[in-house]
């Protein structure tokens, strides 16, 4: 594993949001949904999320996730995705979405 200097991590805009719209992805290679997050004053943004082996959308809708958004866009298919939503794979390589304890203000920063 590499170390980072601290002011490497703090160039990285990890921030939370909230799940506002989850869409159907048949162009993606894998399972995919497209998903709008709210990030309160820095807006909203869409990803590209293979969540589909643990979430259905409507288990998504409200939910408050946390994503990288100062990554450069990323075309997934016929999608620009805005951001990167973070997750850890499970013990068959599916995404577990990583989440906030209890609700904070969307746009929030990860210290």
């Amino acid at each position: 594993m590499e170390t980072v200097a601290w002011n490497d991590f703090e160039k990285v805009e990890l921030r939370v949001g909230t799940i506002v719209e989850v869409l159907d992805f048949p162009e993606a290679r894998k399972p995919a949904y497209k998903v709008k997050v709210d990030f309160g004053p820095l807006g909203t943004r869409w990803s590209s999320a293979q969540i589909t082996k643990h979430y259905t959308k409507e288990q998504l809708a409200g939910r408050q996730i946390l994503g990288v958004i100062n990554f450069p866009q990323k075309q997934i298919a016929n999608f620009m995705s805005e951001f990167l939503l973070t997750g850890f794979a499970d013990n068959n390589g599916d995404i577990v979405l990583a989440a906030v304890e209890k609700p904070v203000p969307d746009g929030s920063k990860l210290i």
